[in-house]
């Protein structure tokens, strides 16, 4: 069964917390199938734009990109990505945070890159008490205005199981390098990240990277 990979797009975006996640996904889609010719796609990665589809987002320092879908009518995801960046207008947004909270019920992981973290938080997919991380210039700032999550600095990713926040901008590679252990094993992990030429930090302190 091909999995759904969803991966969030507003403006401001950094576009690395957006396209390390989705290299991953569809790197690993494309190596699986290598062996696997004959059956669906691992991996299908859709981005969800938080406007009109037929305008560009414009992401941090001024990359452009058309996403697949509008929060409208995007479909259920297996997987949903939030990216960060700069995140103040998203936050500012009801229908995104809304989407995020309503898409975060069904899907079977919620992960985050960077200050994504901060678009789950205010969404309440993080819940008081959680194990979190984002990227190292935000740390105090998510401390100070979500006062009930444990955050956690010096980490790569924090793995709660359903929930998965990642550090800064190259971090999010790592995790989404993580994601596809979890779902799809250690092998294609690893084979992904060949492919990609990238040295994976496989593991990271304090998680007990759970299974799928």
């Amino acid at each position: 069964m091909t999995l759904q990979v969803q991966i969030l797009a507003f403006d401001g975006v950094e576009a690395l917390d957006f396209a390390g996640p989705f290299e991953v996904f569809t790197t690993a889609s494309r190596v699986h199938g290598r062996q696997h010719a004959n059956e669906a796609p691992l991996f299908e990665v859709k981005s969800v734009a938080a406007g009109d589809a037929r305008t560009p987002v414009a992401a941090r320092a001024g990359l452009r990109l058309l996403a697949d879908h509008t929060l409208a009518d995007s479909a259920r995801a297996d997987v949903l990505i939030v990216p960060g960046g700069v995140v103040d207008a998203a936050l500012a947004s009801g229908p995104t945070l809304a989407w995020i909270a309503a898409r975060a019920q069904t899907a079977r992981i919620t992960a985050s890159v960077c200050t994504g973290a901060f678009l789950l938080a205010a969404s309440g997919v993080l819940q008081a008490g959680a194990r979190v991380t984002t990227h190292w210039e935000d740390i105090a700032e998510l401390r100070e205005k979500f006062p009930a999550l444990e955050v956690v600095n010096d980490v790569r990713w924090i793995d709660n199981g359903s929930i998965v926040t990642s550090a800064g901008i190259s971090a999010g590679i790592d995790m989404s390098l993580h994601l596809v252990e979890r779902l799809a094993g250690r092998d294609l992990a690893l084979r992904t990240a060949r492919q990609m030429d990238f040295a994976w930090t496989h593991s990271t302190p304090g998680n007990s990277n759970p299974s799928a």
